[in-house]
């Protein structure tokens, strides 16, 4: 291995969950923190509890519900069009046409 490009490694660096679960470990990174760990984790504990890191499934409801409201938009949008496109067909051919 070069000298002097490596990361300093801690061997007794410690992993501290949410949950208030903490382990120790080796890594390049003194203190590490973590949302979610094999303690607390449902595939770990057989309990059901909703995992949600960083509201991604309320992001993910504001986004369903712009794209919702955005079809809409593009429906009622076409339709009028649709509406004024037959008005004006109907339109010429009561006019008579003129020459």
């Amino acid at each position: 291995m070069q000298k002097g490009i490596h990361p300093t490694y801690f061997r007794e660096a410690v992993v501290t969950c949410a949950c208030g679960a903490s382990f120790k470990t080796g890594s390049t990174v003194e203190k590490l923190h973590t949302e979610i760990c094999s303690q607390c984790h449902p595939f770990y504990t057989g309990k059901k509890k909703f995992v949600d890191t960083g509201g991604r499934v309320d992001r993910f409801k504001k986004l369903a519900e712009r794209a919702e409201k955005a079809k809409a938009t593009h429906v009622a949008t076409k339709a009028k069009k649709i509406a004024k496109v037959e008005k004006e067909k109907a339109e010429e051919k009561k006019a008579p046409a003129k020459a």
